[in-house]
């Protein structure tokens, strides 16, 4: 009879006492404004665990806060929340690239499974040779009512991201800061695209899945965008239709000087067709190079690449592929005796 592995005999027993503390000082995903029977706070408590079980075998899995801009209505700078996987056998003697994974959802967060697939999708990248930061951005839920209430949807949520990102190759030696890469679908490839354009200095290249990317666009179709912009930047914002031009990625394009490759299936229910191909129009009306794929009627729709089919397999692979030429990971060195 095989023995119970020892961490996930622990962490079953611990996810009864998660639960009934959610919302109590000293819970994984400690907020101030959470209360006790604040069940997104239950679930991201319980999912802490689970990265943990996850990806224990190959990373060490940390969460870390960090402090960010000021939210709408407040003076202090935030405290934002983030985790981050470093292979647990990488050189720490070379440098290493980092790859800023952005979680997607309008409140949504960095979360193991669902269709989003995020587990699978850490551990490929730690596999391909890289460190992975995956930031909860302002807006994200299982913090608290007060920190999902700070959405700053296209805006200081960027910022959030690019903050992850310093904080990590302040803290690691070993990370190379002139190879950083993002990847995000969705919301999440709306803020890669954001920090691409804005932040070109940070980054070596971006992915972007199936992003938002036009708001104006958006906006005719997803009766819930006012409400979004409304909770962003205030009520008269939402009926201003420069608030949504602002607040749009395609706005930027023109703007893009680094490799970017972006995704779209022509299914997607979730981020119309239309909006990435209004980004892809101009991105070359810009005279930009990139590289884009649009798929036929994919089976999973929006997440039609990040499920477990062949074909989500084979897209990420090209992913992966697009990756490796510019941030040149060594999966060798990931998992080289030289860690310490």
């Amino acid at each position: 009879m095989t023995p119970v592995n020892p961490g996930l005999r622990l962490a079953c027993l611990a996810l009864p006492f998660l639960i009934s503390m959610t919302g109590q000082q000293g819970t994984v995903s400690d907020s101030s404004d959470a209360s006790e029977n604040d069940p997104d706070r239950a679930v991201k408590a319980t999912d802490d665990v689970l990265w943990r079980l996850e990806l224990a075998d190959v990373a060490e899995v940390r969460t870390f806060r960090y402090t960010g801009l000021p939210s709408r209505k407040g003076k202090n700078p935030m405290i934002l929340y983030s985790y981050s996987y470093i292979p647990r056998k990488m050189d720490r003697t070379r440098k290493h690239p980092l790859i800023v994974l952005i979680h997607g959802g309008v409140h949504g967060n960095h979360m193991t499974g669902g269709p989003a697939n995020g587990a699978n999708i850490v551990r490929e990248l730690i596999e391909e040779g890289y460190a992975v930061v995956a930031p909860d951005y302002r807006g994200s839920s299982g913090y608290g009512a007060a920190y999902q209430k700070a959405i700053d949807y296209g805006g200081k949520e960027n910022d959030d991201v690019l903050g992850a990102r310093n904080w990590m190759i302040e803290r690691y030696s070993f990370l190379d800061a002139s190879r950083v890469g993002l990847v995000g679908w969705s919301h999440g490839g709306m803020i890669a695209l954001f920090n691409i354009f804005q932040y070109p200095g940070a980054y070596a290249c971006a992915f972007a899945g199936d992003p938002v990317s036009d708001l104006i666009e958006r906006r005719k179709y997803l009766k819930s965008m006012p409400r979004t912009i409304a909770e962003s930047a205030g009520e008269s914002a939402a009926a201003d239709e420069e608030e949504y031009r602002r607040r749009s990625p395609v706005t930027y394009a023109a703007k893009l000087n680094k490799p970017l490759l972006i995704h779209g299936n022509t299914n997607d229910e979730t981020v119309r067709i239309v909006e990435v191909r209004k980004l892809i129009d101009s991105l070359r009306a810009a005279g930009r190079p990139f590289e884009s794929k649009i798929y036929e009627d994919a089976p999973g729709g929006h997440h039609f690449n990040r499920i477990d089919t062949e074909l989500a397999r084979e897209s990420r692979r090209e992913i992966y592929a697009f990756l490796k030429r510019y941030l040149r990971p060594d999966p060798a060195a990931a998992a080289g005796s030289g860690a310490r």
